[in-house]
């Protein structure tokens, strides 16, 4: 088994993992040590252009809170193939979005609340956009009625974007003191949510569901998972979503399995058009 822990030390040298201790991890895992946390995003970029050549996805974990992150001398057994491939194939066969909704998807609004909606977390007021609106209205026809009229007019949106494009760039997400390299026993998407761990998937059931959704969301926007801290998920998106029904879209699927995203959904939206990096936070 020394020989796969030569082989990965090999394939990173000119990496920012070069030199690094590595160790085995657990279930089948192996893990790179003391990663610098001012350069995880460059090492996660390095270790997944390998995924080709080493057969293994990678993310990047903290041992801050968590003890048995740590590197073991001696292999520890993972899931068995016909085990992960059964796991491959419930979380193939779920529909996530029924899993994961956000906890106000079916709220109403009535005249009372529609500033607060309108104004959003961000603080743009667009009060004057749905003052047509009748009330009280579902929560998600108002917010996308509002959106769909900020697509249209240039100055608000680009006052809302100035505000809430952080949401979707690196400098928004979270660093740990010890970041640490996993890579993982497998090079399927979905089967690594195997190993992902997040307080929205605490249950074997749920872990299939969110598996389905790094499955989805890799096919669809080409989001790749780079970092996995318990509490919050971040991703590398390839292909962002359009302003209109695709940013609609993947916002409520952020915002169902992030109910600590304080922004609206259509700030959401508005972000997500702009920016490469999704931050996804569930804690208790």
């Amino acid at each position: 088994m020394r020989d796969d822990l030569d082989q990965i030390e090999a394939a990173f040298v000119g990496t920012p993992m070069a030199g690094l201790p590595i160790g085995y991890g657990p279930a089948g895992t192996v893990l790179v040590a003391d990663v610098d946390p001012d350069r995880l995003h460059e090492a996660w970029r390095a270790a997944d252009a390998l995924v080709p050549v080493l057969g293994r996805r990678t993310v990047l974990v903290t041992d801050d809170f968590d003890a048995t992150r740590r590197l073991r001398p001696e292999p520890e057994a993972g899931p068995s193939e016909s085990e992960l491939r059964a796991f491959a194939e419930a979380a193939e066969a779920s529909d996530p979005w029924l899993t994961y909704r956000h906890h106000s998807e079916d709220d109403e609004v009535d005249e009372g609340e529609v500033e607060y909606y309108a104004r959003g977390v961000a603080g743009v007021d667009l009060t004057a956009l749905v003052s047509d609106v009748v009330l009280p209205a579902e929560r998600q026809a108002l917010e996308r009625a509002l959106y769909d009229r900020l697509l249209a007019d240039a100055d608000p949106y680009a006052r809302v974007l100035g505000r809430v494009r952080f949401l979707t760039q690196t400098d928004y997400w979270y660093t740990p003191d010890s970041v640490l390299l996993m890579l993982l026993p497998t090079s399927d998407v979905r089967s690594s949510g195997y190993w992902v761990d997040f307080h929205g998937a605490l249950t074997r059931e749920r872990q299939q569901r969110l598996a389905e959704v790094l499955a989805q969301w890799r096919h669809r926007w080409d989001a790749r998972l780079v970092a996995s801290w318990g509490t919050m998920l971040q991703f590398q998106v390839g292909r962002r979503p359009g302003p209109g029904d695709e940013a609609w879209t993947a916002a409520g699927q952020l915002k169902a399995l992030a109910p600590n995203l304080d922004l609206h959904r259509w700030e959401v939206a508005v972000a997500l058009s702009a920016g490469d990096a999704w931050f996804v936070h569930d804690r208790p």
